[in-house]
């Protein structure tokens, strides 16, 4: 069997990657690259990297090793990355910081962290990111810091790297007692990070106060082992198997960190700081790892007013990880869960997540104090549409304008949570945006923490979500109808253009049928203008843009066809779809439709399924609504 080949051939590939050698072999391995000795730190922004960066226009950056799993967060992440990791990496004071994710519940927080233990785990199987290790060492130590302090400086100088960590217990007393102090016959060996297998990635997580042990933090005395060794400071009667000393070389993950009990964090501090703990009857233990914790804002709030947590304010570095607040990040969100689950048979007809993004986001969203800005224009700045009148730069003065802006609202498990509840009620194999919307509704009832002021707040925002849903609904029909004229569609626009040229070179115009000269038509030109909010002072200057265009591909030889401007094409398609909208209505709305009728459903229905990604059955449900619509 194929699938049995290919487990041979993993056992092959992950017995190539190991490496055993001694402290001198380890040596010549630094020396050709030294980057094998990085601090965990700069491993976990290498990694990072590496996936690759873009760069936008504005010079804001998109770190793609996020990209897979995380949306809309891009500032968040690069503010996250530059301003923590990457100065981390650079050895500055930033490190000595514990990492807290601030965020609401749902926000990607969790997602975030597990993205960067999974990745260290693949990078250290990466010959950039490989990782060695003291055999046989309980904390994987680093091999160069069985190095005396003495002598520190002519290696350093030598191999061109830095070494910070002091050896821990047990492997002192293995090179006294195994090897007669000779670090050079020391055993080394390639170690994988595995938080399964408790290598270089620790997670922590608070539970009762009276049950739970520092020891889960530190380590323990081992009592079966101590009448054999005699003391409780011999390390040979030690587990070191709390969680910071597995995550010694990597990542700790501290979940719900401030839920802790107070003697949990004060542990923290000689960590973060000096880069060692305290655990046992030992001296401190020195530890490379980072620790990343995550929060509410209540939580962080309550944290910050307690003045016995002062030490630790210091040393805690906050980021903010609010909710995304663009629509089209917030439906692959959803498509990204629902993937996941086995209700794929299931046809979700197109709009629909959409329809349901526009409402989350509408929750997240604050109202702007900027005169003539509403929710809705705000939400589609925001995604990246471009409104007449509004700049860029005015984009990036509303994202300002409030510093908590999107810690609030809907969560997205709440809509995945509505849109499985959808999904399992249907009784046809799709379901569409109003289905989403409906339970999206009903399920406000349930939520155990919406209060009934934000109950009639959200309602609000789902009847503006279906009036979205709506415009794209008729102009989704408009564009297949639209279709069946296409003919139609290309001689309004020749006219159209014709009536432009002479109007913006001063000219008249020819009856094509009877050669008379006559002025342009100026009500042809603004019943299409109007169509896409071209206002009577602006008329000129958009004639003047469709004349340039149109110069410009005659200069290079091409034709200017229906396709070549796509504000005057969804302009043509408006204007035809309200001179044929009577026969829209009559088609999508009868109840015995005649041949001629019948056969057109049938085109607009192909032309639906074709192109725009609906099964028969959601066309034909779209063209229904859509005839309700029309006829109100």
């Amino acid at each position: 069997m194929d699938i049995l080949k290919r487990l041979a051939d993993h056992r092959e590939q992950e017995k190539k990657l190991l490496w055993e050698g001694t402290f001198t072999e380890y040596l010549e391995i630094v020396k050709q690259n030294p980057q094998v000795t990085q601090t965990a730190h700069s491993r976990v922004y290498d990694m990072i990297r590496r996936a690759g960066v873009e760069t936008d226009s504005n010079g804001n950056k998109k770190y793609l090793f996020f990209s897979r799993e995380i949306f809309g967060l891009d500032y968040a992440i690069e503010r996250l990355v530059e301003e923590y990791f990457h100065s981390a990496a650079r050895r500055l004071d930033v490190r000595k910081r514990i990492l807290l994710l601030m965020g609401p519940v749902s926000g990607g927080k969790s997602t975030l962290v597990a993205m960067v233990k999974k990745g260290l785990e693949e990078y250290s199987r990466t010959d950039e990111g490989a990782i060695y290790a003291i055999k046989g060492c309980p904390m994987h130590e680093e091999p160069l810091n069985l190095i005396p302090k003495e002598v520190r400086s002519d290696f350093e100088k030598e191999l061109g790297i830095r070494i910070e960590g002091n050896v821990c217990p047990s492997c002192r007393q293995r090179l006294r007692d195994e090897y007669n102090g000779r670090i050079e016959d020391m055993v080394v060996e390639r170690v994988f990070l595995s938080e399964d297998e408790r290598v270089g990635i620790g997670t922590f997580s608070p539970s009762d106060p009276k049950s739970q042990d520092i020891a889960d933090l530190t380590g323990s005395i081992d009592f079966a082992t101590i009448t054999e060794y005699g003391s409780e400071s011999d390390p040979r009667a030690y587990r070191f198997d709390g969680e910071l000393n597995k995550a010694n070389r990597g990542l700790m993950e501290f979940q719900e960190m401030l839920k802790c009990d107070e003697k949990f964090l004060w542990n923290l501090l000689s960590l973060t700081q000096e880069g060692n703990f305290k655990a046992g009857r030992f001296a401190l233990i020195s530890a490379d790892e980072l620790i990343i914790a995550h929060t509410n804002e209540t939580e962080y709030r309550n944290f910050i007013a307690n003045k016995r947590n002062e030490a630790l304010h210091s040393r805690i570095i906050v980021m903010p990880i609010p909710y995304n607040l663009q629509v089209s990040e917030e439906e692959k969100i959803y498509e990204k869960l629902i993937k996941q689950s086995d209700l794929s048979h299931i046809h979700i007809a197109p709009h629909s997540l959409r329809t349901a993004a526009v409402f989350s986001i509408l929750t997240r969203l604050k109202d702007s104090k900027r005169q003539g800005m509403d929710l809705i224009q705000k939400m589609r700045l925001y995604d990246g549409e471009a409104l007449e009148g509004i700049k860029d730069i005015d984009v990036e003065e509303l994202k300002s304008e409030f510093y908590d802006e999107g810690l609030n609202g809907i969560d997205p498990r709440y809509v995945i949570n509505r849109i499985s509840s959808a999904l399992i009620r249907t009784d046809a194999d799709y379901i569409n945006a109003l289905d989403i919307l409906r339970s999206l509704k009903d399920g406000l009832d349930q939520h155990p923490s919406i209060t009934a002021e934000q109950r009639e707040r959200y309602l609000n925002f789902i009847a503006l979500a279906r009036k979205e849903y709506d415009d794209i609904a008729k102009k989704e029909v408009q564009k297949a109808f639209v279709y069946s004229y296409e003919e139609s569609a290309k001689s309004l626009m020749d006219n159209y253009l014709d009536n432009v040229e002479a109007y913006c070179n001063w000219h008249k115009i020819k009856d094509p049928l009877t050669g008379e000269e006559m002025e342009p038509d100026e009500k042809l030109m603004r019943s299409i203008e109007e169509q896409i909010g071209i206002s009577e002072n602006a008329k000129k200057a958009f004639r003047e843009e469709i004349l340039i265009r149109l110069s410009a591909y005659a200069r290079k030889g091409k034709r200017f066809d229906y396709n070549s401007h796509e504000r005057l094409r969804e302009a043509i398609q408006k204007k035809l779809f309200i001179d044929l909208k009577d026969i829209v209505k009559i088609t999508t709305s009868a109840k015995t439709p005649d041949e001629g009728q019948l056969k057109r459903m049938n085109e607009v229905i192909a032309r639906l399924v074709e192109d725009y990604g609906y099964t028969p059955a959601s066309a034909n449900g779209l063209l229904r609504y859509v005839g309700s619509l029309l006829n109100r």
